[in-house]
């Protein structure tokens, strides 16, 4: 009996450990990439979209989310100087709220998926499907999808 009650615990604590992933609230992950261009000529540079800063919900978030059109008709969201909390299954979504403080206004005004957080700190880029109308989507939400936790949200606005 006193075995079978070894094995159990050590079950729930294999279970525990996959379904939170603990060590991830200590270990960042850095990623440092640069905007991609199709030519160094001043005509051929990427040009800016829409972009917004963010702010925390759940977790301190911060940075710039901006969109770029690139020279070949590619679009790219692009997080500058950013920083939040890392976690289990965070994504990177378009919203369609103008601004989320909240998990469910991510949810309920609808989002679209542009990939897994690539780190925790530092710029990277998420190419944006051709197919996407960007008129459709006014922030950027970045969601921990395994607890449906908004960690948080730059409101974009238009590129004067």
């Amino acid at each position: 009996m006193r075995n079978v009650i070894i094995a159990s615990g050590i079950i729930v604590i294999i279970v525990a450990w996959y379904l939170f992933r603990p060590e991830k609230l200590f270990l960042n992950q850095s990623v440092n990439e640069e905007l991609q261009t199709a030519s160094t000529e001043r005509s051929d540079s990427p040009s800016l979209v829409t972009k917004g800063s963010f702010h925390g919900v759940a977790h301190e978030t911060r940075g710039t989310a901006a969109i770029y059109e690139l020279p070949d008709g590619k679009r790219v969201l692009r997080l500058t100087g950013f920083e939040t909390s890392n976690g289990p299954d965070v994504r990177v979504f378009l919203g369609a709220a103008g601004d989320a403080n909240d998990n469910d206004t991510v949810t309920n005004a609808g989002y679209v998926e542009l990939g897994s957080l690539k780190g925790n700190i530092g710029d990277q880029n998420y190419e944006i499907p051709s197919d996407i109308k960007l008129a459709d989507y006014h922030s950027v939400t970045i969601w921990c999808k395994r607890f449906g936790v908004n960690f948080g949200t730059a409101p974009l606005a238009a590129s004067n």
